[in-house]
C-alpha cells in the first residue's frame, strides 16, 4: 500500500521530468521552425512551451495540495491539486486560440517553402511524447492525480498535433505550389486540437470541483469492505467526493437497533479503519450509525402482526 506522501512525491517527479523534456523540445522546435520557415513547426514549438508552464502549474498544485489538514482546511488542501488541472485546461484553450490565429493571420502572404530538415524535430517530439504520455497516464492512475492526468492528456494531444504539423509540412515540401498554405493550415489544426483538449480538461476537473460522485465501481468497493465488518448489517447510503489525490467518504451504516451505543460506535470505528486500510485511495470516512429494520425483520421472515 502506498501512502499519500509517496503518491505526491511520485507525481512531482513526473512533473519535473516532463518540464525538462518539454522545455528541450520547445527550444528545438521553435529554433528549427524559425530557421526553416515552418509555421506548423513553430506552432508546435510554442505549444510545447505551454507544456512547460502547464507542468509547472501541476507541480505547484501537487506541492500545495499535499499539505496535511489543518483547522481551516479539515479536508486537506487537495482541491488545489484539482484546481491546478483546471488551470492547465484553461491555459491550453487560450494557447490553442493564439496558436491558431497566429498561423493564419497573414495566410495570403507569399513566402518561401520551409526547409526539409524541419521534419526532424517533429519526429523526435512525437517519439518522446508517446513515451511521456504512457508514463504519465500510468502514474496518474497510481497516484490519483487530476493535475497529472490533465498533463497526460496534454502530452497525448501533442502527439496528434505533431502528426498534423508533420502532415502539413510534408504536403508543402511535396508540392510547394499546390500546397502553398498547407503548412499554415497545419498550424491552425494544431491550435484547434489544443483548444479541444483544454476544454475537455476543464470539463473533467470541474466535475470534481463540484463534488461529482466517482465511478460506481469505486462505490461498490467501499460498500463491500464496510459490510464485511462484523456487526455491520448493510450500508444504507454512501457518498464520496474527491479532494486532491484521495476521496472523502460519508457512509450511513445500519446496525442492530438493540445494541448499546458503545458497541455501535466500535463497529463504526472498525468500518472507518478497515475502509481506509483496504482502500488506499480513501483519505477518511465519516460513519453515521442508523438502526436497521433487517435486524428485527430479516429477509424471508413473516411480517409482524399489526
Amino acid at each position: 500500500m502506498r501512502s499519500p506522501a509517496f503518491r505526491v512525491s511520485a507525481a512531482r517527479r513526473v512533473a519535473i521530468v516532463s518540464m525538462a523534456l518539454s522545455g528541450a523540445l520547445s527550444l528545438l522546435k521553435i529554433g528549427v521552425g524559425w530557421l526553416a520557415g515552418s509555421r506548423a513547426v513553430l506552432a508546435d514549438g510554442f505549444e510545447a512551451a505551454g507544456d512547460v508552464v502547464a507542468s509547472g502549474v501541476v507541480l505547484f498544485g501537487l506541492a500545495i495540495g499535499g499539505r496535511p489538514p489543518d483547522d481551516n482546511h479539515p479536508y486537506g488542501h487537495g482541491r488545489l491539486e484539482t484546481l491546478s488541472g483546471f488551470t492547465v485546461g484553461v491555459m491550453l484553450a487560450v494557447a490553442g486560440a493564439l496558436i491558431g490565429l497566429s498561423s493564419v493571420w497573414d495566410i495570403d502572404r507569399v513566402t518561401a517553402p520551409p526547409a526539409a530538415y524541419a521534419v526532424w524535430p517533429l519526429l523526435i517530439s512525437i517519439t518522446v511524447k508517446v513515451a511521456l504520455t504512457v508514463w504519465k497516464f500510468r502514474k496518474a492512475r497510481e497516484t490519483g492525480s487530476s493535475g497529472l492526468k490533465a498533463d497526460a492528456w496534454n502530452d497525448a494531444v501533442d502527439i496528434l498535433s505533431g502528426i498534423v504539423a508533420l502532415a502539413a509540412l510534408g504536403l508543402t515540401l511535396f508540392d510547394p505550389v499546390r500546397f502553398r498554405i498547407a503548412d499554415r493550415v497545419g498550424g491552425l489544426g494544431v491550435g484547434l486540437i489544443v483548444i479541444f483538449l483544454g476544454l475537455r480538461v476543464v470539463r473533467d476537473t470541474t466535475l470534481q470541483l463540484i463534488d461529482t460522485m466517482p465511478d460506481e465501481a469505486l462505490m461498490v468497493e467501499i460498500r463491500r469492505v464496510a459490510e464485511a465488518v462484523p456487526g455491520a448489517i448493510r450500508v444504507e447510503k454512501c457518498f464520496a467526493r474527491k479532494t486532491g489525490l484521495q476521496f472523502h467518504v460519508d457512509l450511513h451504516l445500519e446496525v442492530d437497533p438493540n445494541m448499546t451505543v458503545r458497541t455501535s460506535h466500535e463497529i463504526a470505528s472498525e468500518v472507518r479503519d478497515r475502509v481506509r486500510k483496504r482502500l488506499d485511495w480513501v483519505a477518511d470516512v465519516l460513519v453515521h450509525v442508523e438502526p436497521s429494520d433487517l435486524a428485527r425483520n430479516p429477509p424471508g421472515a413473516p411480517a409482524p402482526d399489526r
